[in-house]
């Protein structure tokens, strides 16, 4: 049956996961890398026991949606721009930096010029699971340097979602940025206006009811969700624009709480989504370029933040942690590629090659973080911070 199906799906993914996840832990790797490989190795490119990784892939999709909307809940406006405006020069100069990057590397290895230039953006994007949660947690909420990341992060995000929105159009022309210059400030305004006369007096009313204000939040999400596809957006950037006009309620921070397990469920699913169609038999295809763009961004990204660090007046040692927290390649990236993969702008080598690149960078990176820099798992005592 259909549903025993399913049943026996999320059985296999979510028992593989706990067991890989904790092999990872063991290493001292992010938990996503334990989701991806469950994906290559039960998908109908490993041992197939889920040959159908299509009939997970809308599923998936909401915890892209629900990990968007807590993005924009985290984003009070006051506290977002004044973080903003310290990182911005930085953020910039080094996006433009690694765009010709991957630009130029995927040309070299034979790729069109608009697979090129997915690869060159995919390089921008450093990973929040490795820049943030590496961080002791006194230093991410009273040291400089988590300020600056946090910035440097947030700024990515930005430009994360506004490709996000150019690939889900399926081509990256005038026509497509017209149209998103039009219809993001139009949902701006209608959230902006909905939350402030209907949303927050509801929520006024009604906060005693902890079950009604969670499902409030998550019609609020999947509502302007379906508004962002219907203005010719997309559900990802709906769901953004449905967080950031709840940010200033005074109950965003427990809307957010409430709604994290439901997130990572549902990343789980897409992870595993994106480790299932990695085709296995082309990986001799892609294994050197790979290698090659993990090589570049490992060595190339901590010292292009390092100097633009410094040269915006950052401490040398500080510039050189920051560099190196940073410097790998992003969840965001993954996203990405299967976004462009499915819009049909970039082709399956492409796509595969951004994926091997960032676990690569991931598993090299988390152990350069987890060696040289102060975090709650240092290996070196001297280095251990809570």
């Amino acid at each position: 049956m259909e549903s025993d199906s399913l049943l026996f799906s999320f059985f296999l993914i979510f028992t593989g996961a706990a067991v890989l996840s904790t092999i990872a832990l063991f290493f001292r790797q992010p938990l996503l890398v334990a989701y991806i490989c469950v994906g290559a190795l039960l998908g109908p490119y490993g041992l197939a026991y889920i040959s159908d990784a299509s009939l997970l892939a809308d599923i998936a999709e909401i915890g892209i949606i629900f990990l968007l909307f807590l993005l924009g809940l985290d984003m009070q406006p006051k506290k977002l721009l004044s973080t903003l405006r310290k990182t911005f020069l930085v953020t910039l100069a080094s996006s433009i930096v690694f765009v010709l990057l991957g630009y130029s590397t995927g040309l070299l290895f034979g790729f069109s010029q608009s697979e090129s230039l997915v690869i060159g953006f995919s390089l921008i994007f450093s990973s929040t699971i490795i820049g943030i949660k590496l961080l002791p947690t006194t230093v991410l909420h009273q040291k400089h340097i988590g300020e600056l990341m946090v910035g440097i992060l947030l700024l990515q995000d930005f430009i994360a979602i506004f490709l996000i929105t150019f690939l889900d159009a399926g081509n990256l022309q005038q026509s497509t940025a017209l149209r998103v210059l039009i219809a993001f400030p139009l949902l701006l305004v209608f959230a902006y206006f909905t939350t402030l006369y209907v949303l927050i007096r509801l929520i006024a009313r009604f906060d005693h009811f902890k079950e009604y204000i969670f499902l409030l939040a998550i019609g609020w999400c999947l509502g302007l969700s379906e508004l962002g596809v219907a203005l010719g957006l997309s559900a990802e950037i709906g769901a953004f624009v449905a967080g950031v006009a709840l940010a200033t309620s005074p109950i965003s921070l427990y809307i957010a709480d409430r709604l994290k397990p439901l997130r990572d469920f549902f990343l789980i699913l897409f992870f595993f989504t994106l480790g299932a169609q990695f085709n296995l038999m082309l990986l001799p295809d892609i294994f050197i370029t790979c290698v090659v763009l993990a090589i570049t961004v490992l060595t190339i990204k901590p010292i292009v933040f390092r100097y633009l660090l410094k040269r915006f007046s950052e401490r040398n040692s500080l510039a050189w942690d920051a560099g190196l927290r940073l410097g790998q390649i992003s969840e965001f990236s993954l996203l990405i590629a299967f976004v462009a993969t499915q819009s049909g702008v970039i082709g399956e080598i492409a796509s595969l090659t951004i994926q091997g690149a960032a676990i690569l960078t991931f598993l090299v990176s988390s152990y350069i973080v987890v060696l040289f820099c102060p975090t709650p798992i240092a290996i070196n005592p001297k280095l251990r911070r809570d």
